[in-house]
């Protein structure tokens, strides 16, 4: 093609002439994509530190309640054993009149008090320790207060003096009981 000016286009000349003005540019926008790379690289390896941190700081969030959460069991419990055990006392009590005596409608008053007591003791965790004539003496649940003489083996439990009892599975107050002792009048066959 021929122009007016007698210049000649080419349209592959104007393809040169740009490539060398885009070569120029290049390695501007290349710095700008290391620069960006390297922001982005930055941004990637903080927003890992951060949720690093974060989960960290939630576990440990966690774990706090957590111990809490045992700390104020543990308190709870304390609390409840002691006022329990403050409460056996009055149990004995009622066991004690019922052991004296008294008219049949107050006899049945004291024991539907005292079956409420128990009842919300029970809701708590309270368990009644049994004790039975001739059991084997267990020193983890019962208390040796005495010997009697007694037709039973020598060495069982002859007689419950008073109630043990269990808190949530453990030995609150062990039964107290005495125990059998061979009666001196009862010889053994020759």
């Amino acid at each position: 093609m021929v122009d007016n000016n007698n210049e000649v286009e080419n349209p592959e000349i104007e393809e040169i002439e740009l490539l060398p003005d885009e070569e120029e540019k290049l390695p501007d926008f290349q710095k700008k994509i290391e620069k960006l790379k390297a922001g982005l690289n930055q941004c990637e390896a903080e927003r890992k530190e951060y949720l690093d941190g974060w989960q960290r700081s939630k576990a440990d969030h966690i774990n706090y309640k957590n111990e809490e959460g045992k700390r104020f069991e543990d308190m709870a419990r304390f609390v409840t054993t002691g006022l329990i055990q403050e409460i056996l006392p009055v149990l004995d009590s009622f066991d004690l009149a019922m052991g004296h005596g008294l008219p049949k409608e107050l006899e049945k008053g004291i024991l539907l008090i005292r079956s409420q007591f128990e009842d919300i003791l029970k809701k708590r965790g309270l368990e009644e320790i049994t004790v039975k004539v001739e059991e084997k003496f267990n020193p983890e649940k019962h208390e040796a207060i005495g010997e009697v003489e007694s037709d039973v083996p020598e060495g069982t439990i002859a007689e419950e003096v008073q109630r043990g009892y269990l808190f949530r599975g453990r030995v609150l107050r062990p039964a107290r009981v005495r125990l059998s002792k061979k009666n001196p009048a009862v010889r053994p066959d020759s």
